[in-house]
């Protein structure tokens, strides 16, 4: 498609794909969605991206990213979920290690969901300094819905994307807190340790607020001078790295709330791509953990032991996605209102069937900690019989809650092609027999 063309969109359902070839001194880029009306977002939360993956109506989601000698970052739209009143969807990407100058091949393309068939394509061949595009927009015209390519660019980044649409963006973000070691290793205390008393060790701390005290009586009530304004949209992620592999939750500010794990996945074999997973790709997203007072065990689907928020492990498996079919992948809770009682949790995943090993699976974690930017690693590049993965390491060091990133392929004993899990209790010192699952049915 030329600069300015539009064309038909027949189909309900659709994939974005924002696609560019890999290689040296490319930089990272981020796909994001904006639901318009008038030509501005009517709040924050019609801004969709990697910080706030889903719209509230279920229309539009962001998928995630698949990594390979070229790189796709995924939308899907709804086109029948999308409100009444959203007259246009704008479809856009941003850099924050370069320039679009340094991209080779950067395009974007609508593919019909159901059937992969290509709606649409525009190549973006002129860009320059620009670090955010308006690569197209799908729009409604006479009760249908088209797309056009547009190719608009912004030298301010996602931050002057989002507020040229009406979004009131975080300012810069301060450097990310990275996990320094202590300059002497930690020596564990001389007595042996007493756990506290139950079952009251378990209740979450008591609120630091005064008790609730009724309200004024009405005639007594002056409403504030000023409409309440939402919090700023953050637009900052962090991305842990072989080199920068640790991030400490405590330095960055996450005191407490649930923080969600994600597993996403995708795999180049066939048609499997983020957000069109091969249906027969079954991962499980597992952990083992370690309390304080010694406790340890697994949380998985395979032993259907799914765990519990509010009381030990305070850890719980959200679902298992039997066929890759949740948008959403899977999911791990973690209660970090009870970080005290955490020793130390080790993140893996395994296949559960749809294929021989690791090759060819590409997957994405993040951890969504509450009031505290995304955190997100990649897993992919397996070239051995692997069939589990060591995602991360989330440890208690003195009361600094850090995370390691891993992102480690597992190979099983020779000879022993379904001990990856075991071999896993073994390397990282787990202290516990792993037995074979029970199965999930």
């Amino acid at each position: 498609m030329m600069k300015g063309a539009n064309v038909p969109v027949p189909a309900s359902m659709v994939r974005i794909e924002l696609g560019w070839r890999a290689g040296p001194g490319v930089p990272d880029a981020d796909a994001s969605a904006l639901l318009l009306v008038g030509g501005k977002v009517r709040s924050e939360s019609d801004f969709v991206f990697y910080n706030q993956p889903a719209h509230p109506s279920g229309a539009v989601r962001y998928e995630g990213k698949q990594q390979g000698p070229s790189v796709l970052d995924t939308l899907s739209v709804n086109l029948a979920r999308v409100e009444p009143q959203i007259e246009t969807i704008v479809l856009a990407a941003s850099t924050s290690g370069g320039t679009f100058r340094q991209f080779q091949g950067l395009y974007v393309r609508v593919l019909d969901a159901a059937t992969g068939a290509e709606v649409a394509r525009f190549d973006s061949a002129d860009a320059g300094s620009e670090t955010a595009f308006v690569l197209g927009e799908l729009y409604r015209r006479q009760g249908a819905w088209k797309f056009r390519a547009v190719g608009q660019g912004y030298d301010s980044g996602l931050a002057g994307l989002a507020t040229d649409f009406g979004i009131s963006v975080d300012d810069a973000p301060a450097p990310t807190q990275q996990y320094a070691p202590p300059q002497q290793p930690y020596a564990p205390p001389q007595q042996p340790f007493t756990p506290p008393p139950a079952p009251q060790q378990y209740a979450p701390p008591p609120p630091q607020q005064q008790q609730f005290a009724p309200p004024p009586p009405p005639q007594q009530y002056a409403p504030p001078p000023q409409q309440y304004a939402p919090p700023p949209v953050s637009l900052t992620k962090i991305s842990l790295t072989k080199e920068a592999p640790t991030v400490s939750l405590t330095k960055s500010g996450v005191t407490g709330g649930t923080m969600r794990f994600n597993l996403n996945w995708g795999t180049s074999r066939g048609t499997g791509l983020f957000g069109r997973k091969r249906n027969d790709l079954d991962l499980d997203l597992c952990c083992f953990y370690e309390l304080v007072n010694g406790a340890i065990g697994s949380v998985r689907a395979l032993d259907r032991r799914f765990g519990d928020l509010n009381n030990p492990p305070f850890i719980r498996l959200d679902q298992d996605d039997r066929t890759g079919s949740s948008a959403t992948g899977e999911n791990i809770d973690i209660n970090l209102d009870f970080t005290r009682f955490f020793r130390r949790i080790l993140v893996f995943t395994s296949i559960y069937e749809g294929a021989r090993d690791f090759r060819g699976v590409h997957a994405t974690a993040t951890l969504y900690p509450l009031n505290s930017p995304p955190i997100e690693m990649t897993l992919d590049g397996c070239t051995n019989d692997s069939r589990d993965a060591v995602l991360a390491v989330i440890e208690n060091i003195n009361g600094e809650l850090v995370v390691r990133r891993e992102c480690t392929f597992i190979r099983p004993p020779a000879g022993q092609p379904g001990a990856g899990i075991a071999e896993i209790v073994r390397l990282y010192n787990w202290n516990f027999d792993i037995r074979a699952g029970r199965g999930k049915d």
